[in-house]
């Protein structure tokens, strides 16, 4: 098999199981909310830590692919955060919960940034946008943990084993293709006696960074809270509350399928100024949703316009960053976590005060901020190509 074909297959690989990690944790909010019997503020706080330790993971997961490649460090934290989520389901209390979404958290955030580095590196080598794809099959991963967990909640199945169940394939398929996945020298990542001198401008990455923060806040109100607005906000039975987020995700697995080819024929710019309207009426929608009908259908309007924001934001840093030394990644990936805290804090704050479906507004007008950052995606830097000798590929 082409060594190119080999790193995008194990990509696709570790995107997968990222997602599906991320969905089987995070379509069981309310279950664990009912499990360990927290209220609306102690939820807020408790969905805090993930995003505020994953921003601590991610900072070290710059360091270490910087010194050692982003495949190494994968290979060691993937299987670890899939560990952390079957150890949140079996948690007897609060404090143990607490311990495994630490562990979870550092695991997501060294995931994200490294298997978008590999993705960079995968684009690169391609010479054409392939980035929405990877994305694609994480969106895929989590319609296919939502999906799961739905039919779990519909025969009863406790928290522990609905997240061993999924997790176990998951850490298999994770250990077999970090073998194919890009090294170092095909990363080209810098030594790091080199790493000080490179200088990546914050100027052109900002637009990507605030638009990443702003996806993330929408983000994080699904993924946090479109079980508990199922449960509170609407009085819906148990086995439709993670359709919030399968809805949400499946339309956006949709939307990504041929995201690469609007790309290439509209530009990143356009795609995302859409984006960012179409997703604005999908959060109106679930703000003025009578029933589960019409919120599943907002939740998955949302899905179609925030589906193209993360996939375009890191494919422009990596741009921005031709060396591949994953500065400009990292951090545009921090941001995804300033998003998911301020999301959690904000959405969780107003839904316990006015109740959720109020709290969608807060993501709806952050949406529409979205529209004006898209400017900022139309990079000039051009994709250098495949066999550019200074990329360090391999046969």
């Amino acid at each position: 098999m082409p060594r190119d074909r080999q790193a995008r297959i194990a990509t696709f690989a570790v995107f997968f199981v990222q997602g599906l990690a991320f969905s089987t944790l995070l379509t069981q909010v309310a279950a664990l909310q009912h499990k360990h019997g927290l209220t609306e503020g102690e939820l807020t706080l408790l969905l805090l830590v993930v995003p505020v330790i994953a921003g601590v993971g991610s900072v070290l997961a710059g360091q270490v692919a910087a010194r050692w490649g982003s495949r190494f460090m994968i290979l060691y934290v993937q299987p670890v955060a899939c560990v952390a989520v079957a150890l949140t389901g079996w948690a007897a209390n609060v404090p143990l919960l607490v311990a495994a979404l630490v562990l979870f958290g550092l695991g997501l955030g060294g995931v994200d940034a490294g298997m978008n580095m590999q993705g960079t590196a995968v684009e690169r080598r391609y010479a054409r946008p392939v980035m929405t794809g990877f994305h694609a099959l994480w969106s895929l991963a989590a319609v296919i943990g939502a999906a799961w967990a739905s039919n779990a909640a519909g025969i009863g199945l406790d928290l522990g084993p609905v997240f061993t169940i999924a997790m176990v394939p998951a850490v298999v398929i994770s250990l077999v293709a970090n073998r194919w996945l890009c090294g170092p020298a095909e990363e080209h990542v810098e030594s790091v006696s080199e790493a000080p001198t490179v200088k990546i401008p914050w100027g052109p990455i900002l637009p990507l960074c605030l638009a990443m923060a702003f996806l993330y806040v929408g983000d994080a109100s699904v993924s946090n809270f479109g079980s508990v607005y199922f449960d509170q906000a609407l009085g819906a039975e148990a086995w439709l509350a993670p359709w919030a987020l399968g809805a949400y995700q499946a339309a956006t697995f949709i939307v990504r399928i041929g995201g690469d080819a609007a790309v290439s024929r509209f530009g990143p710019a356009t795609i995302v100024r859409v984006g960012g309207v179409v997703a604005a009426l999908g959060f109106l929608l679930i703000v003025v949703a009578p029933g589960e009908a019409t919120a599943i259908a907002g939740f998955a309007l949302t899905g179609v316009g925030l589906s193209v924001v993360a996939p375009q934001s890191f494919s422009a840093a990596g741009r921005l960053d031709p060396a591949g030394t994953g500065v400009a990644i990292a951090r545009v990936n921090m941001f995804n976590y300033v998003g998911f805290i301020v999301g959690a804090a904000l959405v969780g704050g107003i839904g316990d005060a006015a109740g959720f479906q109020a709290a969608f507004v807060a993501p709806l007008i952050l949406a529409a901020g979205i529209v004006v950052l898209a400017r900022g995606f139309a990079s000039p830097v051009r994709l250098p190509r495949a066999d550019d000798p200074a990329i360090g590929r391999t046969p």
